[in-house]
This record gives C-alpha cells, structure tokens and sequence, in this order.
C-alpha cells in the first residue's frame, strides 16, 4: 500500500499573523542558481524572523523539486526520476519544478511548471514524500544556527501595528491626494500607513511613541460619537445664535445647542457665565 502524501496545512495552523512574517519577503543574498536561490530564501527568511525575535509557531523550509519523467533518454530504464534541490540546468533539461515549503507536518506553499502533458498521483505522491523527506534535513540544519533564536523582538525590527476602522472611514485617513495620510505621517514621525478597502490600516514605526501618536490621530479621525458619550473640556472652536461648536477630538467638532449651555433661558449663546 503505498504511503499517503503529506497533508496540506493551512498557513495559519504553521506561522503566526504577526505582521513582520507577513512583511518578510526574503531579500537574501543567497549566490545559488534561482531556484535554490528561492528556496533558500524560504529558510533564510525563516532564520532572520527567529534571530529578530518575531514569534513564529515553527520554522519553515523550502526546497526545489524536479523530474525526469523519460529516463530511457539518459540511460534509464524509463522510471519517472525524482530530483531533489535541483539546479539551474537540471530544470532546464528536466520535466518538473516543483517548489514546497512547508514543515515536517505540512505545506504552506508550493508552486509547480510542468513541461508533460500531465503528471500522475503515484508521481506526485514521490515528489512530495521526497520533498517533505528533504525539508526534514534542511530543518534539521536550521536546528544548528547558532546563536539560537532570540526570545525577544530586536530594537531594530519596526514596530507594526494593524487596526480596523469602519471602511468608509478610510478616506478620511487618505484625504484629497492622499494629503492626509501625509500630515499623519509627519506629524506623528511613523514610517507609513497603508490602508485596505476593507477599513485594515497598518501603521509602521521605529519608536513606540510615534506609533501611539499615529494610532491617537487616526481614532480620532475615524471615530463614530454615540449617544450617551461625554465630552469634557473641549475647546470651543466658534459660536452661532443657536448654540457653540465645540471640538470633541482633533479635526472633530459638535454642536451644543443653546438650550444645554444653561439651567435657565438664554437669549444668546454668548450671554452664558
């Protein structure tokens, strides 16, 4: 009976949602050929998130799959061959590249070109054994770096901070011409804001004050004032016949009408002690 490929695990059951593992996009220098280069940035990303101290459930490993699917061409006896962390030559004479990431329970990635009509489930269950057997040593490997992963994010890792609003809010983040998010950005001192349709706004700074700065400015923007709420000590920004309007938060202004400045009758807004 032969042995089932290993499961396919989702991405979120083998690495956490901590925004720099979401960011990291494995800028290493790795001299290899591309494929193994791709791979290698798989482990090395990996490494670089656990010597930055961001916490990750697991490590993860890659590693670049090929085939030869008509041996008979090179002396075989025709048996589809598996390849294992294939070269730059061996992808371009071969029938396969099939990249996998993932651990030694499961998969979050792969990507596969193939140059057959077609390859067949019992081929496919060998590439996968092979490549999670491959993944098992190179994680192995990883085990060995020295020094161990830090227990604590660097000082130098950015501070990333993700907050939802409701998404009709987003431009008032935004602005005209994307002014807005400007003047948060340097009014606050963060690096940037990116913002999603679905009201996801991600903050990115070096210190933790300018982060809580940006944080504040954009509550503030994007705020709903419910009833019931009670604002204390707000400045009076102007005053009308009928009442003052007074700034609730920075940018946000209500009116108070004439009737809740005093017990008594008022004749105008200006008249109250």
């Amino acid at each position: 009976m032969n042995p089932k490929p290993p499961p396919t695990t989702p991405d979120e059951q083998l690495t956490c949602n901590h925004p720099l593992v979401r960011n990291n996009l494995g800028e290493c220098l790795i001299t290899l050929t591309v494929l193994q280069r791709n791979m290698a940035s798989v482990c090395g990303g990996c490494l670089a998130l656990q010597d930055a101290g961001v916490p990750i459930k697991c490590s993860i490993a890659g590693i670049a799959m090929g085939m030869v699917l008509d041996t008979k061409e090179f002396g075989g006896d025709g048996t589809p061959l598996i390849l294992s962390d294939i070269t730059g030559s061996e992808d371009a004479s071969g029938d396969m590249d099939f990249k996998v990431a993932g651990n030694e329970d499961g998969i979050t990635a792969f990507q596969m070109d193939i140059k057959v009509g077609g390859i067949t489930l019992p081929v496919m269950r060998e590439a996968l054994l092979q490549a999670r057997n491959g993944r098992k040593h190179i994680l192995g490997e990883m085990l060995k770096c020295s020094p161990p992963p830090a227990k604590t994010l660097s000082k130098y890792a950015p501070l990333i901070h993700v907050m939802k609003v409701k998404p009709d809010k987003i431009n008032l983040i935004i602005g005209s011409g994307g002014k807005k998010v400007k003047s948060i950005i340097e009014q606050s001192g963060i690096e940037a804001i990116d913002t999603e349709d679905d009201g996801t706004v991600k903050i990115t700074a070096k210190d933790l004050s300018s982060l809580e700065r940006s944080k504040a400015i954009i509550s503030n923007l994007t705020m709903v004032p419910t009833v019931g709420d009670i604002y204390r000590n707000c400045e009076i920004k102007s005053i009308a016949p009928y009442g003052v309007f007074v700034e609730i938060a920075p940018g946000r202004e209500g009116l108070c009408h004439i009737s809740e400045l005093s017990p008594g009758w008022l004749a105008k807004a200006e008249d109250v002690s």
